[in-house]
């Protein structure tokens, strides 16, 4: 479904990805895994189009994204809930998901999309009329990704969904990523928190200073020794 070859990327003069490679499959759940500043936001914001490359390719569903505008990318099927969750903190809850499903252009798509994340979330149906700023940070972070599944994606693409979230809400967040991936949506999931991410997926990639080091499934990382002592405390 999405096939990254040969990435680099970076911030003007400061180069952050090197030749990055990367698959993820349709109908999976795949992290990408490592430390603070390995460049695994720098690498979503690429594929997404919100951030230039010097070099290589990516492709979704066969499609050329590299040089596409965001929005077109988003009209692809792709959608990004992003580090921060960037609210829109003065309209309520259900104005932030209808503005999510906008890009749809489509009312009645739009609608069926909002009764499906109501299902997933009930608790954004109990509070559809508040104001998005009145949430907790977990609670805030469920909009998020409703926001994101209101564009009804083919790929969603999850950038930290657990930093600064206290670890009930962690656990409360991570256990809806199953049901959304059988509802059909391919997950690609970036996360600092290597054993929950990993444990959830099928396959993952280990970045460091821009670079993929290690790749594998998901026994095979939770049980790289390499793994256990850099970022599982073993």
């Amino acid at each position: 479904m999405l096939e990254i070859e040969g990435l680099h990327a970076g911030y003007g003069d400061v180069r952050v990805l090197h030749d990055v490679t990367l698959r993820v499959d349709e109908g999976e759940i795949v992290s990408i895994v490592g430390a603070n500043g390995a460049g695994k936001t720098t690498l979503i914001r690429a594929v997404m189009g919100t951030l230039p490359t010097t070099s290589g390719s990516v492709r979704f569903l066969g499609e050329r994204l590299t040089g596409r505008q965001s929005h077109e990318i988003a009209r692809l099927g792709l959608a990004q809930v992003m580090e921060g969750r960037r609210l829109f903190p003065h309209m309520t809850v259900e104005d932030n998901l209808l503005i999510g499903g906008d890009i749809l252009r489509d009312t009645a798509r739009q609608r069926r999309n909002l009764g499906w994340v109501y299902e997933m979330f009930p608790r954004l149906r109990e509070r559809r009329t508040q104001l998005a700023r009145s949430f907790s940070g977990g609670e805030q972070q469920m909009l998020a990704i409703a926001r994101a599944l209101m564009t009804g994606p083919k790929l969603l693409l999850l950038d930290e969904p657990s930093i600064g979230l206290a670890p009930v809400m962690v656990k409360e967040i991570f256990s809806r990523f199953p049901g959304i991936n059988a509802e059909g949506v391919t997950i690609l999931l970036v996360e600092q928190d290597v054993r929950r991410s990993l444990s959830l997926s099928r396959r993952g990639y280990v970045i460091e200073q821009g670079r993929v080091v290690l790749e594998g499934d998901r026994d095979f990382l939770l049980g790289n020794e390499e793994v256990k002592r850099a970022y599982l405390g073993v």
